[in-house]
């Protein structure tokens, strides 16, 4: 939801500083892993997130936002700006037309930029290491110790799950995006 906004948000701003914000929403992209890592942690040392479910959130979020803004972003360029107008024209306030119109339009980029933010934030294991605590640990921590400490089956088994389970989500996605261009035509 708020990749989207961004997105939507930046579509529409038109001010000095444009360029300016949106690099700064996509730096997470080009940061190295393990210096964001370092620092989220410094950060959240000072503001008691370690090992929070709060941190948690805003870690993942911020890791997965510039996904979720390219993808959003993307499909607002090809949006025909006259159906907007014609909506508007035809007495649709500005939220009815974004829900009637536009969302509908970039929906295929709204569940690309979701299911890559889901696939980002679900392969984090840098991040989530700095800044997990003994009871609070993601699946991918979870399966880097067990590779590295342990020499258990499961972990192949939670791997082919894992595996299936991003195909799977992957299959849906690409489905509906079919769907939706058959409608369309």
């Amino acid at each position: 939801v708020a990749g989207t906004l961004a997105a939507f948000g930046l579509s529409k701003l038109r001010i000095r500083g444009h360029s300016l914000i949106e690099n700064y929403l996509l730096t997470p992209l080009m940061v190295p892993g393990v210096v964001l890592a370092i620092g989220l942690y410094s950060v959240f040392l000072q503001y008691g997130l370690l090992g929070t479910f709060a941190g948690f959130v805003l870690a993942h979020t911020a890791l997965a936002l510039p996904l979720v803004i390219l993808n959003v972003g993307t499909s607002i360029q090809g949006l025909d700006s006259r159906l907007e107008l014609a909506a508007a024209s035809l007495g649709a306030n500005r939220v009815t037309t974004f829900f009637r119109v536009t969302l509908p339009l970039i929906a295929p980029g709204v569940v690309a930029g979701a299911v890559f933010a889901f696939v980002t934030s679900f392969d984090e294991v840098i991040v989530s290491l700095f800044i997990q605590s003994p009871g609070l640990q993601t699946l991918p921590v979870k399966i880097y110790r067990s590779v590295t400490q342990d020499t258990d089956p499961t972990v192949a088994a939670v791997a082919v799950l894992v595996t299936v389970l991003s195909v799977v989500i992957i299959g849906i996605a690409q489905s509906l995006t079919a769907r939706k261009r058959k409608a369309r035509s």
